[in-house]
């Protein structure tokens, strides 16, 4: 199992929003995760993704208990191994599609969070790569003002890619677009897949989605049903 959480646990205050939960994911799994506003898929998201800490519970990904890494250790983790897709895209206005890609892969790079190191020019390289994979070539030097909101989010699917994790987690990845631009990023997300052998994690309230998925888990007030 590439993700293997257990009894996994999150309050806020007195707010109880995860209640012992536990399940197990496989590598070139694609799962969904389905609920109600508040249930709280997007806080499980986040303390599977390393960016929230559970009260309680273990979480292992790719065989490590990562709560148990250093804070250091867990960042370079993090980016080596995981892809962040959001609702919206959270790309940087000032830098060009092409540095929004390249920029988790220049962050491991220069904080050391791998032991291999590739030179800025094979690091655009395969930036360029992803781009023509997802049907942005020549959108390279756009900024993100000037791309549509699809493009705006292949351009953040391939952020997410740029390092090759093992797992992309995505929150809401097409709750902002028109349905068209919608199939065509759902298709994108199992091209990917089966090309990179990924598992992708996906939190949704598009029942379209969840059910093209390989599994789809259903959280209600804290718990899966």
């Amino acid at each position: 199992m590439i993700i293997s959480c257990d009894n996994i646990t999150k309050a806020f205050g007195t707010n109880k929003v995860l209640k012992g939960l536990s399940f197990t994911a496989k590598e070139r799994e694609v799962l969904s995760i389905v609920g109600a506003s508040g249930a709280g898929k997007t806080t499980l998201l986040q303390i599977l993704g390393t960016i929230l800490v559970p009260d309680s519970g273990k979480i292992y990904i790719d065989g490590v208990d990562v709560f148990s890494l250093n804070q250091r250790s867990l960042s370079s983790f993090r980016n080596q191994k995981i892809g962040f897709v959001f609702q919206f895209h959270h790309l940087l206005p000032e830098f060009t599609a092409i540095e929004n890609i390249m920029l988790p892969a220049l962050i491991g790079k220069y904080e050391k969070a791998s032991v291999t190191y590739l030179s800025d020019k094979q690091i655009r390289s395969n930036a360029e790569v992803l781009l023509a994979e997802l049907g942005l070539w020549g959108k390279a030097d756009s900024r993100p003002s000037q791309l549509s909101g699809g493009e705006q989010q292949r351009v953040a699917i391939a952020r997410a890619m740029i390092n090759n994790p093992k797992i992309i987690f995505a929150d809401e990845p097409s709750g902002n677009l028109d349905s068209k631009t919608k199939q065509d990023l759902h298709d994108l997300f199992f091209k990917m897949r089966d090309s990179h052998n990924q598992t992708i994690i996906i939190v949704t309230h598009d029942e379209s989605l969840a059910k093209r998925c390989d599994r789809c888990l259903v959280l209600k007030d804290g718990v899966f049903v």
